[in-house]
C-alpha cells in the first residue's frame, strides 16, 4: 500500500510539471520575464542564507562555521558569477569547520 501511495505521487508529480512543459513548449518567454529569472538563484540563496543565520525569533545566531561559509560563497559568488560554484564553496566551508570544531 505504502508503495502504491510512493509511486502515484512520483507519476502525480511527474504529470503536473510535464503539463506545463508541453503546454507552454510552443511559446516564448517574455524577455521581461527572461530579466526576472535572472534574479531567482540569488534570491533563493539569500532567503536561504537568512533562514540559516537566524533563529525563528529573528535573532542572530551565525557561528564560525556560517560566517566563513556565507563569506567564501560570497566571494565565489563575486569571482566566477557561478551560483553552483558559490553554493559548493560556502556548503564546503561550513561543513569542514564544522567537522574541524
Amino acid at each position: 500500500m505504502i508503495a502504491l501511495a510512493i509511486v502515484l505521487t512520483g507519476i502525480g508529480s511527474y504529470a503536473m510539471r510535464a503539463f506545463f512543459i508541453f503546454a507552454l513548449a510552443r511559446y516564448a518567454f517574455p524577455p521581461l520575464m527572461l530579466r526576472a529569472l535572472e534574479y531567482v538563484a540569488p534570491t533563493v540563496m539569500a532567503a536561504l542564507v537568512i533562514s540559516m543565520l537566524t533563529t525563528p525569533e529573528g535573532e542572530l545566531a551565525a557561528g564560525l562555521p556560517e560566517v566563513l561559509g556565507l563569506v567564501c560563497a560570497a566571494f565565489a559568488a563575486q569571482t566566477t558569477g557561478n551560483h553552483i560554484l558559490a553554493l559548493i564553496a560556502g556548503m564546503g566551508t561550513f561543513w569542514l569547520i564544522g567537522a574541524i570544531i
